[in-house]
């Protein structure tokens, strides 16, 4: 299963070119008689590295010419089947639709029954440190997507979200940055951290109010307490790693969520 191709670890491969092969590799074992490649079916690069020799189902959101896709507010196989309504999900962000259609997909070819996907989708609450919902402090909902360590991840999660203060920063892959600046709006305010805070910066300079944080995680909450605003998503999405002020994006999300929490009027409600 390949959900799609963006530049990352270019701090490992010589060239986008080569990552792209290296991600490809995936599908090479596969041949006419065996296996099946499940592909986004709006990412020309994925599609581009099919092989017409193997069967492939491909997965895509609303409006797509997906096997698997959105119809009338249904997530449908690739038959027809409608599988669940989208608003069974327990969270509808658009990467969360595309992704239930790619796992049904694949667990269906793997052998899962239907009734059994449609479980698991039902009670799926996803996983930690992506666009995972921390409570809400004044009015802000803040999210910890720290999982988030390249420009692509980051602009899939703002894609959920209408006014946003970002937290974005951390030690690049030798991914250029400047991209997210286009994002305003959603993104409403920006405190840069880490290692690359400048570049941060720079992507998003005349564009909104921003902040530099080279501090800590926990000076970094403040300030985007600080500018936060009644409505607002705080949003830690990174586009970078975490390996200037730790060991893994993991201990990034608890520092950042541990610190939301101790937030003045912080609360564990609001929908996720």
């Amino acid at each position: 299963m390949w959900l799609n191709f963006a530049p990352d670890h270019l701090d490992a491969h010589t060239s986008l070119s080569s990552y792209e092969s290296a991600k490809a590799s995936i599908w090479r074992d596969l041949d006419a008689n065996s296996g099946v490649a499940i592909a986004s079916a709006t990412d020309p690069v994925v599609l581009a590295n099919r092989n017409p020799e193997v069967s492939t189902l491909t997965f895509g959101g609303a409006g797509t010419s997906a096997d698997a896709t959105v119809s009338d507010g249904w997530l449908c196989l690739p038959d027809g089947t409608q599988l669940i309504a989208v608003d069974e999900l327990p969270r509808s962000f658009p990467h969360d639709i595309t992704n239930a259609l790619a796992a049904s997909v694949a667990a269906l070819a793997a052998g899962a029954t239907v009734e059994g996907v449609r479980h698991t989708l039902r009670s799926f609450k996803g996983l930690h440190h992506r666009v995972q919902y921390v409570g809400e402090v004044d009015g802000a909902r803040w999210y910890d997507d720290s999982k988030a360590t390249t420009p692509h991840a980051v602009e899939t999660a703002l894609q959920a979200f209408d006014s946003v203060v970002l937290l974005a920063g951390g030690r690049n892959k030798g991914l250029d940055l400047a991209a997210l600046g286009a994002h305003v709006p959603p993104v409403r305010a920006v405190v840069a951290i880490g290692e690359a805070a400048a570049e941060v910066r720079e992507a998003f300079q005349g564009r909104c109010d921003i902040r530099v944080i080279e501090t800590s995680m926990a000076d970094a909450v403040a300030a985007a307490a600080e500018m936060s605003q009644p409505g607002d998503v705080v949003l830690l999405s990174p586009g970078c790693t975490s390996f200037d002020w730790f060991t893994s994006y993991g201990e990034r999300g608890d520092q950042f969520a541990n610190a939301v929490r101790a937030l003045p009027g912080f609360m564990m409600e609001g929908a996720p």
